[in-house]
């Protein structure tokens, strides 16, 4: 093609002017810099995402089932019967969540019960999780056993082991608080500790949750033979979204299957807005680094006036005359683009085998030492195309207009 053929001579070919070339070279770097900050920056919010992601998915299970409404149900309502026969499942348990009020070491704590079945261990890692010399028991004859987040221990001034029985409390249903005997309309029940505490780094299990027997939650919240949620884990090989799929077919409109990011919903949307305001910011620095493309392309139509009389003279229109400088801002861009992620690139691998930017001045002081990265091939794509919508945005209308211009004095 004629036009990229002449900018590809121009940007590579000795220039009448050192300076045009100097200009042309601190645009390319401004460009490359900017696409290597995107580069990093989103790799980074990848390494936060999935860390968190990591850490969630040690509790929660694959899959989730619940109401739209997302209120109790029966245990044996007919799209759990239903369900519980589905052939890709190898773990289904039955789980009761709601609020309570805690008591120990003289300190009142609103917390959520979790009532799970015996198999809960079998459908997370949580044995992963814990800290203690216990282990992960539910009950055990006449008594209920209550595992709760290390924070919410250090909350109570509990450690992982609490001594005697700790009160809980919970609302009796359809009854009015007693202004004179507050305690009277409470349903109260003690839990016992096991000897473990469970940490999933995350202040929304740590500081608020309780792990204790389905049973237990029920008797507390007198809801004997209903649900909140099932909770599932797939047989190995079953495609997760192709269950989840035929899962909520199954179930019908009443019910929601979730994912686990679907289940964290509101953390990992969160997230995806800070990555995006990030993106946003790091794409108008690109675009003022672009300007200076404009520049570089204004010194090199003056510069080349004579070669436009000579070009106009052999039959090139305006069209073709203005296509020539647009290419060579759009090199520019391109190679700059291309220098930018090669560099973010190289940055994020030695990100992540040496750790060169730490979280704090010691270790030990945050959840990991050295900010964690993930590149993704789709953010990769989306630089690229943003580098070149962005350039061709900063440069077409200035070179066409300066171009017609520079024609219509020859």
């Amino acid at each position: 093609m004629f036009p990229l053929y002449v900018a590809r001579r121009y940007l590579f070919s000795r220039k009448s002017h050192h300076t045009i070339n100097i200009i042309s070279m601190i645009s390319m770097c401004g460009v490359a810099l900017a696409a290597a900050a995107l580069v990093v920056t989103l790799s980074v919010f990848n390494g936060f995402r999935d860390m968190v992601s990591s850490f969630f998915t040690a509790f929660d299970p694959e899959l989730k089932v619940v109401t739209v409404e997302r209120q109790y149900v029966t245990a044996d309502d007919e799209a759990l019967t239903k369900l519980r026969a589905y052939d890709g499942i190898e773990v289904y348990t039955e789980v009761l969540e709601d609020q309570a009020l805690i008591v120990g070491n003289e300190r009142q704590w609103v917390i959520t019960i979790k009532g799970v079945e015996d198999n809960f261990n079998e459908l997370t890692r949580i044995d992963d999780l814990l800290y203690g010399d216990g282990e992960f028991v539910l009950h055990a004859d006449v008594l209920d056993y209550g595992i709760m987040g290390i924070r919410l221990a250090q909350q109570l001034g509990l450690g992982t082991t609490y001594e005697g029985g700790l009160p809980v409390y919970a609302p009796r249903r359809g009854e009015r608080v007693n202004m004179g005997n507050p305690m009277q309309s409470f349903r109260h029940d003690e839990l016992y500790s096991p000897g473990v505490v469970f940490a999933v780094n995350q202040g929304l299990y740590d500081s608020n949750y309780i792990l204790t027997s389905l049973s237990f939650a029920r008797r507390l919240f007198d809801r004997q033979g209903m649900v909140s949620a099932i909770e599932l884990r797939l047989k190995p090989g079953i495609s997760l979204s192709r269950a989840q799929s035929e899962i909520r077919d199954l179930v019908g409109d009443r019910f929601q299957v979730l994912n686990r990011y679907e289940q964290q919903e509101d953390t990992f949307h969160i997230m995806q807005v800070e990555k995006f305001i990030a993106y946003l910011f790091l794409t108008f620095i690109l675009l003022v680094a672009c300007f200076n493309i404009i520049g570089s392309l204004s010194m090199l139509m003056i510069d080349k006036r004579a070669d436009m009389q000579t070009l106009r003279a052999l039959g090139a229109n305006h069209r073709q005359t203005a296509q020539i400088f647009l290419f060579e801002g759009w090199l520019i861009s391109g190679i700059g683009a291309v220098i930018g992620i090669g560099i973010g690139l190289l940055l994020c691998e030695l990100q992540i085998a040496f750790g060169l930017v730490k979280l704090g001045a010691s270790e030990g002081s945050f959840l990991v030492d050295a900010y964690p990265v993930s590149v993704h091939a789709t953010d990769i794509l989306l630089i690229f195309v943003t580098v070149l919508a962005v350039s061709f945005i900063a440069v077409w209308f200035p070179v066409r207009r300066m171009t017609r211009h520079l024609l219509e004095e020859l």
